[in-house]
Parts: C-alpha cells; sequence; structure tokens
C-alpha cells in the first residue's frame, strides 16, 4: 500500500517520497475572510490607509507566501508553480481573500493556497492595525476567519 503521509518513525519525520507519481495538471482554491471595523474598510477603498495600497501590497505578500511555502511548513516539497491567483472582495465589515495555485507535478498545491491566504489576510492586518487598535492597543473587533481549501483538482 502507497503511504500518501508523512510518518514518525523513532522521533523522526519523513517527507513522503513522490518520486514514483506521474506529474499532473493540478490546481487549489483557498479562501479566508479578515474582519474589519466599517471605517477602516472605507480607507482601504478611499486609498487612504497610511502604509500605502492594502490590497496590492497583500496580493504581492500571497505570491510570496506560495512561493516559499516549503520553507514555513517543514513536509511541503518544492513543487513548479505554474500559475497563481489572487482576488479580494470587500465586504461591509470584513475583505475575503481567494488564492487559486496552479502547477503540473507530482503533488498537490493546496497548502500553498493556505499559505497565499494567510499570508494575505496576515498583510492586510499588519497595514491597518494602527486603524484598528483600541485605546489600550488591542484589537477587539479585528479577527482573521474562516481559512479553508475551496477546491482542489487534480488532471
Amino acid at each position: 500500500m502507497e503511504k500518501t503521509f508523512t510518518h514518525i518513525e523513532d522521533g523522526r519525520a519523513r517527507m513522503v517520497d513522490i518520486s514514483g507519481k506521474a506529474d499532473v495538471s493540478r490546481r487549489a482554491r483557498a479562501a479566508g475572510d479578515i474582519v474589519l471595523s466599517e471605517d477602516t474598510i472605507g480607507k482601504i477603498r478611499e486609498g487612504t490607509v497610511e502604509k500605502g495600497n492594502v490590497l496590492a501590497t497583500a496580493r504581492v505578500a500571497a505570491v510570496l507566501a506560495v512561493k516559499r511555502t516549503p520553507d514555513t511548513i517543514p513536509m511541503c516539497h518544492q513543487i513548479p508553480i505554474t500559475g497563481i491567483d489572487v482576488d479580494f472582495e470587500i465586504g461591509k465589515e470584513a475583505i475575503s481573500a481567494v488564492v487559486e495555485v496552479r502547477t503540473v507535478g507530482k503533488t498537490g498545491v493546496e497548502m500553498e493556497a493556505l499559505a497565499g491566504v494567510s499570508a494575505a489576510l496576515l498583510t492586510v492586518w499588519d497595514m491597518v492595525k494602527s486603524a484598528e487598535k483600541d485605546e489600550s492597543g488591542n484589537y477587539p473587533h479585528t479577527a482573521i476567519r474562516n481559512i479553508r481549501v475551496l477546491e482542489k483538482v487534480k488532471g
């Protein structure tokens, strides 16, 4: 039986050997949301956030995170990324990010898509944190939520 998971023997983690698998077209889409105040969302829409263009910066962060996923998630294989799309939807109380990643390779790209969404949302938070802080320096209403794989396609 083919093992499709990383296993630990004698306290050692081992990366799954995918050398026998064929290269196949693969695609994954992941999404997540960041909850923000209406004032902050207004500043993002108007382009008046002090640190600059929030969504453009978050898009670049998502692309970088996709490309660097094996550097931050130890058992992820380095794979050839053939395409990345990053989209945002601005709602009344949240911004949604969707990242699609494509490859032709031996393993899926869902971890890369999830890493892209996470980095995009964290970048949004970083860029608007001064607007989101309360008087004590905390973030009582800001939240990242619902990070998930929307779709994984092989072949």
